[in-house]
C-alpha cells in the first residue's frame, strides 16, 4: 500500500485528488495539508511513503513547497516527494529537484499519468513530465545560461523590486554576497543591469 499525504492550499484540488485515488487498491491518502509547514508536520507524523506537493501556497504562506520538500527529505526514513503544480519555470523546477523531489508533474497531466507517476515515485523511480524532462535536458546542454538555485532566488527578489539591502536581509546574507551573485548572473546572462537580467531571465524561462 502506498500511503500518501496531499499538500495543496486548494480544498477542491485536494478533494479531487482523493476522489482520483480512492478506487486504487494500492494507494491510500492518509493526510492532507494546506500549507508547506503542515505538509512537513504531516510527513513526520504519518510516516507516509510519499507526499504529493504543490509549490506555491498563496500569499499567506511564508514558505514554499520546495522549502517543505527539503524539510521532508531530511527526515529519518524520509518519504518521497512528487511535485504536482501549475508552475514550470526553470526556477520552480530547479528548486524542487535540488530540494530532493523525485518527480515533477503539471496539474493538467492526465489522471492515468498521475497515478502511474505516484507508483513510480513510490518505487524510487524518477517521474518527470515530458516538458519537465525536456527543460532539464536543455539546462544540461546549455550550462552557460543556467543559474544556480541561490542565483535564481536573488534574481526573483530583484524582479519583485527588492533592493540589494532587502535581498540580503531576506536571504540572511551580506550585501557583498548579493552583489557577487548579481555579478555572476550578469555574466551568465550577458547583461549589465538588474532590469536587463530580469528581462533576459523571463525571456529564457528562468523566471515566471
Amino acid at each position: 500500500m502506498i500511503r500518501i499525504v496531499i499538500a495543496d492550499d486548494h480544498p477542491i484540488v485536494r478533494a479531487g485528488l482523493r476522489a482520483l485515488f480512492s478506487p486504487e487498491d494500492d494507494i491510500e491518502v492518509v493526510a492532507e495539508a494546506a500549507t508547506p509547514d503542515e505538509a512537513a508536520e504531516a510527513a513526520e507524523r504519518e510516516n507516509p511513503d510519499m507526499v504529493l506537493m504543490d509549490l506555491q501556497f498563496g500569499a499567506a504562506a511564508t514558505t514554499t513547497g520546495a522549502d517543505a520538500t527539503r524539510r521532508i527529505r531530511a527526515l529519518d526514513a524520509a518519504p518521497y516527494v512528487l511535485v504536482l503544480t501549475n508552475y514550470d519555470s526553470d526556477a520552480d523546477i530547479l528548486g524542487a529537484v535540488e530540494a530532493g523531489a523525485s518527480g515533477y508533474l503539471l496539474k493538467d497531466a492526465p489522471p492515468h499519468e498521475l497515478i502511474a507517476a505516484v507508483r513510480a515515485a513510490a518505487a524510487g523511480e524518477s517521474a518527470l513530465a515530458p516538458v519537465i524532462a525536456s527543460r532539464l535536458l536543455s539546462r544540461m546542454r546549455a550550462p552557460q545560461v543556467s543559474l544556480s538555485s541561490r542565483e535564481i532566488e536573488v534574481l526573483e527578489r530583484v524582479a519583485a523590486g527588492q533592493s540589494n539591502t532587502d535581498v540580503a536581509a531576506s536571504l540572511f546574507v551580506s550585501e557583498t554576497t548579493v552583489k557577487s551573485h548579481l555579478a555572476h548572473i550578469y555574466s551568465k546572462l550577458g547583461v549589465s543591469s538588474r532590469t536587463a537580467a530580469v528581462a533576459a531571465a523571463r525571456h529564457s524561462g528562468i523566471l515566471r
